[in-house]
């Protein structure tokens, strides 16, 4: 979707493995993989970006600066540490940070460019290309990085004789990692994609305090944060789940992923040939990896209007992605993916058999039964049962060599 990253394929598929690889380590190092992968580089222009000059008139691009803090990070306001938006005197939100921050951590991401064997000038535009450079992380130019000093979120890196790109990083991301904000935010967001929109204050502050202290004293453990999330009371208790505020609607992806695993299906070239999936009136309305923007393809405080949702004053995020349009576009898509496959080619390229439906297809309340497991972890409601009992009973099954 993006221009200044559509023509790097591999460096693209080299980005989503830095954040696989990082995604169970520590916190601080995964902020700096991203932050110095040069597909997010070129994806929030900090790549190339070049220090400030008064003579004419240049000053470091600011936009990484911002949304490490926006979205990465600490979010626009003070959270206590169990996510609520922190107060001051007048009752309104405290915001995190200023533009004068900004400013002061542009200075920071300045002289970073391509990876390779030296820091030439022309490597650092680009003219000089190293065969890998696609995946080697950005690497530090002093001659472009910014020596005056540098205020940020209460921190100063003071004015360096010597350009030193690595310090001024090392400052900003430490700054940014053990700041108290990161774990109520971060640990939120994580709920909300894994287990439900609307988490209590008491489930973020169990996550944040995770966050904070994987119990061995260690801060950003992100398998301790993960386990944290999934294994939480709130997260396991059934009569919990049967609360109608509970859980989340899942986004189209995921929708369809759940039915490949449900039901074993496998790729006929093994290379799962699914094209875009964005049209929301023939398909899912969504595309894995291609979110329109920056801030994904829903925003995770997400109010659908004039819905009970909005009465309750509950969020709903991938109810942004979600219209008349929409579920009439994924029921179609779904009905023929269920019937022959997903994917291109004639036959599609991912099909399953059913095989074990099949084998119980004689036995409505079987059958039933397995879908509840299958697709909705048990929680089937029993007027869904019933009327799926009822459309299988009403179905005459070949028999014999027929």
């Amino acid at each position: 979707n993006d221009g200044a990253v559509s023509g790097y394929p591999l460096g693209l598929a080299n980005y989503y493995d830095t954040v696989a690889k990082h995604a169970f380590l520590n916190f601080r190092d995964l902020l700096e993989a991203v932050t110095l992968h040069p597909m997010m580089g070129l994806y929030l222009s900090h790549l190339r970006n070049r220090k400030e000059d008064p003579k004419q008139g240049r000053v470091p691009d600011e936009n990484f600066a911002r949304e490490v803090m926006q979205l990465f990070t600490i979010g626009v306001h003070e959270l206590e540490q169990d996510g609520t938006v922190r107060l001051d005197a007048r009752h309104e939100p405290i915001e995190t940070y200023t533009n004068e921050d900004v400013t002061g951590l542009a200075k920071v991401f300045t002289g970073w460019s391509w990876g390779g064997p030296d820091t030439t000038d022309q490597r650092f535009h680009g003219s000089l290309k190293d065969p890998r450079r696609e995946v080697l992380p950005m690497q530090p130019y002093p001659q472009f990085h910014s020596t005056s000093e540098k205020r940020f979120l209460g921190v100063v890196v003071p004015e360096q004789s010597s350009a030193d790109p690595r310090a001024s990083l090392a400052a900003a991301l430490d700054r940014l990692a053990g700041h108290p904000n990161v774990g109520p935010f971060i640990g939120r967001q994580l709920i909300q994609r894994l287990v439900t929109s609307n988490p209590s204050p008491e489930y973020v502050a169990r996550v944040a305090a995770q966050f904070a202290d994987n119990g061995e004293g260690t801060r950003g453990d992100m398998r301790a944060v993960i386990r944290a999330v999934l294994l939480d009371q709130e997260a396991r208790d059934p009569v919990a789940a049967a609360n109608p505020v509970f859980g989340r609607l899942r986004e189209p992806v995921l929708r369809l992923a759940h039915w490949l695993r449900a039901f074993g299906a496998r790729s006929v070239t093994n290379e799962y040939l699914i094209g875009p999936t964005d049209n929301p009136a023939t398909s899912l309305g969504q595309s894995a990896f291609r979110a329109p923007s920056v801030f994904n393809f829903y925003r995770p405080g997400y109010v659908p209007p004039n819905t009970p949702v909005a009465d309750a004053g509950m969020v709903s995020p991938e109810m942004q992605i979600t219209h008349e349009t929409s579920v009439a576009g994924y029921l179609n898509l779904m009905r023929g993916i269920i019937e022959r496959g997903a994917g291109s080619g004639n036959p599609r390229d991912v099909r399953t058999s059913y095989g074990a439906e099949i084998g119980i297809a004689d036995n409505p309340a079987l059958l039933a039964e397995r879908m509840n497991l299958l697709l909705l972890a048990g929680g089937m409601s029993p007027g869904l049962r019933s009327q799926l009992e009822q459309a299988i009973g009403s179905i005459n099954l070949p028999t014999g060599d027929a």
